[in-house]
């Protein structure tokens, strides 16, 4: 009951007991307009001559055909000058200033203002004209939200931190960055000591889920990637200095954050060496304390990781022109002469496919996904083009776009969801009311963490089955299926993958079984100098966003807070994890929230515990309440077309568009074959003749064309 109450008033900033740091002096006004202009110029060339090296880098790894996924992944957007002003003023400044200060509060507001200006941060954030009367989402997220706040939740926006940060990130800087410092008492331990000590566990002792598929895991990270993704700092060298960030073990303020290695690591066994780790790329903040982070898509459920985010992107509904999947389309190439995906086998010559996201090439049953969506999108631009023959290709794409968005919506909140939250769904989520230009849909900062607990249901291999639901083969284990696109065109395409997703079970995560080590110590290493720790990362990936420990987002949640090893036992059920989690932060004060509220017990019929369902369920209400495109809003579809649109399912999607017969009713719960599985034609179509334009509309250009 106390998260019931918590999730429905959840507020928007809470004080939250910190260990303080030290405050910072009461100066401002210090600097002339010519010495902030000059600060800006030396910030712009150390940006650009980090950038200028990467460029340079990058060239030298295509002509070499070392090219590797991070390069890809990491290499987006520009660079915040701002962020590096700031910098440059203040270690110029901490020869004048003694003690510790935020930079920010040295300056006055016109000076923050100039800062602004002079970086382009003024110009990002400039007010948006946007047309009331425009029927369709724009491709960006912009001009969905009420006029006061039209660039809410769009693409290149910032995450929202919710009120909750600590001391740390107000100058930058996360928690556990300087080592040995205390905070309520006890140091942060090393993530990856984290990693070792609690999520470790053999791969043998590996438990499935008996009541959730593979299916469910992978509509959490499709739709994951609609809402959110952080972009890393694209330059590979810090702005300081020509320290190259993939081979450097040293930290850099607003650069790099490597992951340190504890003794006795089991792997690692050079103490000295380093798991590479990149700050997120800070958003524009125009002079606040606050380093927010920056979110490339936009926030909304409406399909941009098909569709994209950005207006070059928007419309890329073409498909491969070299390969079809048994007659039926693919995803077209990128256009790069090498890349990442041609590295996973040279002689299969298979480029990485072109999709809305970039992450799209990551894992086959995410680009399954991408494929099936895309495929889903032609098919009703076709059915739309029968039934409406005088529509031009602008209405087509946008009326089909927007039936792909609401089918996204439907799948999720009707079907993922309850699945997800269990019988904290209706709590966190109550029925549908009206769109609430009120409600800020921006994702959140401790969301982009929260989200990530689906890491622990990935199994640690890939399953193709065919017809029968039989094996294909072997099953392949997952570190060696990243990037590998020519599996997709030399191994029957996606319906084996999809038949994988739906006829076998996730990954059942337990207090004892955590991640699998494919993702602990496989992740990458094929492509990259050492092997990536994914927990450790995600706790790291905390610590840079500046989010509190756990036991603030208990409390935020309205859930109790757990003060020593005797009440964190009563939380987690698990007295000797409580103590491992004790003896390592000292305190549950400390302990990352990604790691805290992963090892909660689930909440009754759900997959994630307490703390996650509050957060992910508030996360979820904000996103439909604060979109004037959501599906149920009046005027956004006919009453017509709602009542057709209740009625789709993620099975009759795959029915549509692949070879695939028999399907389960229900994709989310663990299926067996055959008795869990019905024919294509037992399964509900979506019903288009909703979308039939009126009579009277048809008669009226019949009579123009006449």
């Amino acid at each position: 009951l106390r998260l019931t109450q918590g999730a429905r008033h959840l507020p928007t900033a809470l004080l939250i007991p910190r260990c303080p740091l030290g405050a910072g002096p009461d100066v401002s006004g210090m600097l002339s307009v010519p010495s902030i202009l000059s600060s800006v110029e030396e910030a712009r060339r150390l940006v650009d001559t980090a950038y200028k090296y990467t460029r340079d880098r990058l060239k030298e790894k295509l002509r070499n055909g070392a090219f590797s996924p991070a390069d890809i992944l990491g290499y987006i957007k520009q660079p915040d000058y701002m962020d590096t002003t700031l910098a440059v003023l203040k270690k110029k400044l901490q020869q004048t200033v003694k003690g510790k200060f935020n930079v920010t509060d040295v300056l006055s507001l016109d000076q923050l203002e100039l800062i602004s200006k002079a970086t382009g941060c003024a110009q990002q954030n400039m007010q948006i004209p946007c047309d009331d009367t425009y029927p369709y989402r724009t491709i960006t997220g912009e001009c969905n939200n009420s006029p006061n706040t039209p660039g809410a939740a769009a693409a290149q926006g910032e995450t929202r931190p919710w009120g909750l940060r600590t001391e740390a990130t107000a100058v930058s800087l996360p928690p556990g960055w300087t080592d040995g410092l205390k905070h309520c008492g006890f140091p942060f331990p090393l993530v990856r000591a984290v990693s070792n000590q609690i999520i470790r566990f053999p791969t043998e002792q590996l438990i499935t889920d008996q009541q959730r598929s593979l299916m469910f895991m992978q509509w959490g990270q499709f739709i994951d990637h609609d809402m959110d993704f952080g972009p890393e700092t694209p330059a590979t060298v810090t702005f300081s200095g020509a320290v190259d960030c993939e081979t450097s073990c040293a930290k850099e303020p607003r650069r790099d954050f490597p992951t340190q290695i504890p003794p006795n690591d089991p792997r690692i066994k050079n103490q000295s060496d380093c798991i590479p780790f990149t700050r997120s790329a800070p958003a524009c903040t125009q002079g606040r304390a606050i380093r927010n982070q920056i979110n490339a898509l936009t926030a909304f459920l409406d399909g941009s990781m098909v569709y994209g985010s950005e207006v070059p992107l928007a419309g890329l509904m073409a498909v491969n022109e070299q390969f079809t999947d048994g007659g039926l389309a693919l995803l077209p190439f990128g256009n790069m002469d090498k890349d990442p995906c041609l590295l996973t086998n040279p002689m299969a010559q298979i480029r990485c496919f072109l999709a809305g996201d970039s992450r799209a090439n990551e894992m086959p049953e995410l680009t399954s996904m991408h494929t099936l969506f895309v495929r889903e999108h032609n098919r009703l631009a076709t059915e739309l083009r029968r039934l409406n023959p005088r529509w031009d290709g602008e209405t087509l794409y946008q009326e089909a776009r927007k039936i792909i968005g609401a089918m996204i919506q439907v799948i999720t909140f009707r079907d993922y969801l309850p699945s997800l939250l269990g019988n904290r769904v209706w709590s966190a989520i109550p029925p549908y009311r009206a769109y609430n230009d009120s409600v800020d849909p921006r994702i959140s900062s401790i969301f982009t963490i929260a989200f990530r607990f689906a890491h622990a249901s990935i199994q640690p291999f890939v399953f193709r089955l065919d017809q029968r639901y039989q094996p294909t083969g072997p099953p392949s284990l997952l570190s060696k299926e990243f990037f590998a696109m020519w599996k997709i065109v030399r191994q029957g395409g996606i319906d084996p993958v999809l038949r994988g997703l739906l006829a076998r079970p996730a990954k059942l995560m337990t207090q004892k079984q955590m991640v699998v080590d494919e993702l602990r110590e496989h992740l990458f290493e094929q492509v990259r100098r050492i092997g990536l720790d994914l927990p450790a990362l995600n706790m790291q990936r905390g610590r840079d966003k500046g989010l509190p420990g756990y036991n603030a987002w208990r409390q935020f949640c309205g859930l109790s807070k757990p003060r020593n090893v005797v009440e964190l036992s009563a939380v987690l059920s698990n007295s000797e994890l409580a103590r491992k989690f004790t003896d390592l932060y000292g305190t549950p004060e400390n302990i990352d929230i990604w790691i805290g509220a992963l090892a909660e017990p689930f909440v009754p019929n759900g997959r994630v515990g307490p703390t996650m369902a509050c957060i992910i369920g508030s996360q979820f209400r904000k996103l439909r309440d604060g979109d004037r495109f959501w599906w149920e809003n009046p005027g956004i579809f006919t009453a017509q077309q709602r009542r057709a649109l209740r009625r789709i399912n993620l099975p009759r999607i795959i029915c549509e568009n692949t070879h695939i017969t028999q399907v389960p009713r229900n994709p989310f719960q663990a299926n067996k074959y055959p008795g869990d599985f019905v024919n294509c034609n037992q399964v509900q179509k979506l019903d288009l003749s909703a979308w039939r334009a009126m009579v009277e509309e048809q008669e009226e250009a019949s009579g123009d064309a006449s």
